[in-house]
Formats: structure tokens, C-alpha cells, sequence
């Protein structure tokens, strides 16, 4: 039975606050230290999805990610009056998140913010195409489950590891609206702000629509939905 909803917005706020706590603050401890930061923050970032997916996936679905709720109202497994709810958590969640960082690290490395390093057109088609990615991953757990395979809730993490690794010398990597807003908000860092809000948009759009092509939603699913829009069971 679906939580109630209170509840689900508090699991998204304490969920983001956690995801950007983490991230964040392991850029900012580790700045300046090249080396380091190789391995360190793919590390902290795939702990940072994976810490509040396993702790809040049975309560709000663990969106944690303004386009990741896009996913679901889209996929109607939301309403659009929770969807706006939802990214209002995550975007709450993220100012406390990124406020903790500030008042117990500092504010080095701009507090994680994210500006494109190396072109704009790298920067946005690496945003673009892992947010794509990572909300295929979600939008697979979503309607299909971890089952018996509770690993599979490993893998959006991993997603967001990997274009830590891969991306992270270009745009920072983001992939999130909120995370992106929240370090900018507090240490005053707008610089193409924008891309971070269009680019991964895009990519959720775009994997939106590929996943309804490829797995279109069945009546028997919509008729499963309780009238606020969230899965039963």
C-alpha cells in the first residue's frame, strides 16, 4: 500500500539531504588533491545514491532526482501534484544537504558546484547522455523491480560512479537539477547554470520516450495505480 504522502516527501527531502551531503562534501574535503579524488569521489557518489536508495526505496521510491520524478509522473506512477511535491523535497533536501557541507567543511571547491570545464558542448552532451542512462536504470527498477536480484538496486549508483569517472573532468557531473542548484544557491556560483538544468531534462525526456516505445504501459498497470498516482503494492 502506498505511503502516506508526509511521509514520502520527508524520505525524498532526508534522502537528497543525504545524497548531497555525501557527494558534495567529499569534493570539498578532497579539493586540491588530484590524486585522491581519482577514486575518492566516484566512491562517495556511488555511496551517496546507493546509502538513501537502500533506505528510502520502500517509502518514496528513492527518486532523490527532480528528472527522475519527471520518469515517473510521465510513466504515470505519480500525479503531477505529488511529482511537484516530490521536487520540491529534493530541492529542499539538497539546501540542507549542501548547508550541513557548508557549516562543517567549508566552503572549498565552491561547495561541489557544477560549471562545465572544456566546452559547453561536451559538458551538455555528457549531461544528456548519462542522465539518459541513468533514468533508463530507474525507469527499468521502477516497473520491473530488484526482485530476488536486490543488487539491481546497485545500479543506479554505479551510473552515477561511472560518469563521476568519466564526465566528472568535463562538467563536474551532475545529472540532477537539485544537486545542482543547492551548492550554487549557497556559494553564489551561477556560471552556466542553465546547462545543468536543460541538459539533463533533455536526457530524462529522451529516455522517457524510448522507454515508452519499448515498453508501452499497459491498462492493466494504469488501472493499478491508486488515484494519487502511486504504484499499490
Amino acid at each position: 500500500m502506498s505511503r502516506p504522502l508526509p511521509q514520502r516527501l520527508l524520505a525524498e527531502a532526508v534522502g537528497t539531504a543525504i545524497l548531497v551531503g555525501v557527494g558534495t562534501g567529499a569534493m570539498v574535503a578532497t579539493a586540491g588533491q588530484a590524486t585522491l579524488r581519482a577514486w575518492a569521489l566516484p566512491l562517495a557518489w556511488f555511496l551517496a545514491v546507493t546509502g538513501p536508495v537502500a533506505l528510502f526505496a520502500s517509502i518514496s521510491g528513492a527518486h532523490l532526482n527532480p528528472v527522475v520524478t519527471l520518469a515517473a509522473v510521465a510513466r504515470r506512477r505519480l500525479s503531477i501534484l505529488h511529482g511537484i511535491g516530490y521536487a520540491l523535497a529534493q530541492f529542499g533536501g539538497a539546501l540542507l544537504g549542501s548547508a550541513l557541507v557548508l557549516v562543517t567543511l567549508g566552503r572549498a571547491d565552491r561547495l561541489g558546484s557544477t560549471v562545465p570545464i572544456g566546452g559547453l558542448v561536451r559538458a551538455f552532451v555528457a549531461e544528456l547522455g548519462f542522465t539518459l542512462l541513468l533514468v533508463l536504470v530507474v525507469l527499468f527498477l521502477m516497473e520491473h523491480g530488484a526482485g530476488r536480484g536486490r543488487w539491481k538496486l546497485l545500479l543506479p549508483g554505479a551510473v552515477v560512479a561511472l560518469s563521476t569517472y568519466v564526465i566528472g573532468p568535463w562538467s563536474r557531473s551532475s545529472l540532477n537539477p537539485a544537486r545542482t542548484l543547492a551548492p550554487a544557491i549557497l556559494s553564489g556560483t551561477y556560471t552556466n547554470l542553465w546547462l545543468y538544468f536543460v541538459a539533463p531534462t533533455l536526457g530524462g525526456i529522451l529516455a522517457i520516450l524510448a522507454w515508452s516505445i519499448g515498453c508501452p504501459q499497459r491498462s492493466d498497470q494504469r488501472r493499478a495505480l491508486h488515484p494519487d498516482g502511486a504504484p499499490t503494492g
